[in-house]
């Protein structure tokens, strides 16, 4: 069984920063791309930041310039800087995991439980 679990989220004021981080756990052999996703209360779930095993990366446009994604093969683990925060960002944010190999199974996509971004003064 593959778990994703996200840490980082928090109240932070218009400007600042914060930086998010996600783990995955259970024998893991290979991850295709990991990335994050954002959900603010009523709307769809949307891409934020993506990359793949190679480091090839994908922004949303809202965020290009301020957020940068990084992962960390070795330990499968993915992290999200985010920079000059705005209300806007306000959501919960998910950790996803692609195309998932490890020692007995593989999975399409994961998904963490979710951490919570607030941006406000």
């Amino acid at each position: 069984q593959v778990q994703l679990v996200e840490s980082g989220g928090g109240l932070v004021q218009p400007g600042g920063s914060l930086r998010l981080s996600c783990a995955a756990s259970g024998s893991i052999i290979s991850i295709n791309a990991m990335g994050w996703y954002r959900q603010a209360p009523g709307k769809q779930r949307e891409l934020v930041a993506a990359i793949t095993r190679s480091g090839s990366t994908n922004y949303a446009d809202s965020v290009k310039g301020r957020f940068t994604i990084s992962r960390d093969n070795a330990k499968s683990t993915v992290s999200l800087e985010m920079n000059s925060l705005e209300p806007e960002d306000t959501a919960v944010y998910y950790c996803n995991a692609e195309r998932v190999q490890t020692a007995t199974s593989w999975y399409l996509k994961r998904w963490g439980q979710g951490t919570l971004v607030t941006v406000s003064s």
